[in-house]
């Protein structure tokens, strides 16, 4: 296929750019790799007017988190007629909002932790007596866990509150789901394996995603093929239920129970080489650059 001059986005002023420009960096090596006349674009440093004055016919989004992964570069680009790749403006902007994606997804009647909206007045005793401890406390459109804590005693929902609003002013506390954590990726019409995520962490936080060494991937999970196709059956309709469309990842946990909750969508996942599409990829026989090709197929305007 033909795609003419493409543009990786990456980048970007939001909290997770040093992610981005590895995300950017890796996709757009391997997409050059395969030929593709790919050049990088960061829209911190250019105006998305030099995607049109200089003749780009694709955007491969590489940007993860605000203004790339919430529907406002999708927008953007819709304006412009560039073809991108993921999801459009509106399962872009409810899959980064944490809040709003739980609230769909209970109207359709799709498991998820339950929760409270903090804000400055909130009555943060009484909010650990509803949903009972320990609880997440995170910001509602942040990703990579930035801002993000376990809290085990009510006493520390102060700090834990106080760190999530210095990353947005919507803050979640979310029942904590004593588990197995899973990771669901989408590629297409096509459900990739399940991951299990194990880490000596607290949870699976910033440190553990990028940094640490000792996190374990465990692809196959270990789960019966019962479950196992089960558990991507729901992560599809989740992902399906916010619009969302192109490739992405959905985060869930499993309980002792082996009872799922579903936790978020991200429609721009991280393509670094500690990332969890890609290695979810390769278990069914694709390549990096087999996988960034795919995804850069999928490119669209509504």
């Amino acid at each position: 296929m033909k795609f003419g001059k493409v543009a990786v986005l990456l980048g970007g002023k939001s909290a997770e750019r040093e992610v981005s420009l590895k995300s950017g960096g890796m996709v757009l090596k391997a997409l050059r790799a395969r030929g593709v006349d790919a050049h990088p674009f960061d829209p911190k440093e250019r105006d998305f007017a030099a995607l049109v004055k200089e003749r780009f016919e694709r955007v491969f989004i590489a940007l993860h988190g605000r203004f790339g992964e919430d529907g406002t570069v999708q927008g953007i680009l819709e304006w412009l007629g560039i073809p991108y790749t993921g999801s459009g403006v509106l399962a872009s902007a409810l899959a980064m909002d944490k809040l709003r994606t739980k609230r769909i997804w209970q109207a359709e009647g799709l498991p998820t932790p339950r929760y409270a909206v903090l804000d400055k007045s909130s009555d943060l005793a009484a909010v650990a007596k509803k949903l009972g401890l320990p609880l997440m406390v995170k910001p509602a459109s942040e990703g990579s866990s930035i801002g993000m804590s376990k809290v085990r005693k009510a006493a520390a929902l102060d700090e834990a509150y106080a760190l999530a609003a210095n990353y947005d002013r919507v803050v979640i506390a979310e029942k904590f789901i004593d588990g197995t954590e899973l990771t669901v990726g989408i590629l297409g019409e096509q459900v990739l394996p399940i991951i299990k995520l194990e880490t000596p962490r607290e949870f699976y936080d910033y440190d553990a995603k990028y940094l640490a060494d000792d996190t374990r991937y465990l692809i196959p999970s270990g789960l019966p093929a019962k479950k196992e196709a089960e558990l991507q059956a729901l992560c599809l309709k989740a992902f399906r239920t916010l619009g969302c469309q192109g490739w992405g990842r959905v985060d869930l946990m499993l309980n002792r129970q082996a009872r799922p909750y579903l936790l978020e969508v991200n429609t721009s996942p991280g393509m670094t080489d500690h990332s969890l599409v890609p290695m979810a990829a390769r278990a069914v026989g694709l390549s990096y650059e087999d996988l960034c090709m795919k995804i850069l197929e999928g490119a669209h305007v509504a």
